[in-house]
């Protein structure tokens, strides 16, 4: 079977905890993407979405510009491994009901992130169906 650093997407654009949700705000924008991972070097710290950067922060009223990363990232993470299976992948994603991964090598550096959209052609349709539906029932991820 494949292995989920055959459909990955690599060479990802970070962003520091310091740098202000402006600035991710803004990177977000010039890639066109919704996450960035949180780095500090070659060390993984979290995620942060576009989604956070609103929910976390502009709706409460913080300052894009005085806010940090940080304030707003999600430092919990499930995360997946480049030599992983596909499908033990996907399965990973149904259970955490999540819609994308951070990829990592063995030494635990990132080397990229999947999204379930990524595994649409790899895994039988049925699955897909399954995971897709499981991962939209699932409530939103809580508020700090």
């Amino acid at each position: 079977m494949r292995k989920i650093r055959e459909v990955m997407t690599g060479d990802l654009t970070v962003i520091n905890a310091k740098d202000s949700l402006k600035d991710a705000a803004l990177k977000m924008r010039e890639l066109s993407v919704g996450p960035l991972p949180v780095c500090d070097g070659d060390r993984l710290m979290g995620i942060i979405t576009d989604r956070d950067i609103v929910v976390r922060a502009v709706s409460q009223g913080k300052d894009p510009n005085a806010t940090t990363v940080a304030e707003a990232m999600t430092g919990e993470l499930e995360y997946a491994f480049d030599d992983e299976d596909i499908n033990v992948v996907a399965e990973k994603m149904k259970d955490k009901k999540v819609r994308r991964i951070l990829v990592l090598d063995r030494d635990k550096k990132l080397v990229g992130i999947v999204a379930l959209s990524d595994l649409l052609e790899e895994l039988a349709e049925g699955e897909v169906s399954e995971t897709l539906e499981t991962i939209s029932e699932a409530p939103p991820p809580a508020a700090h």
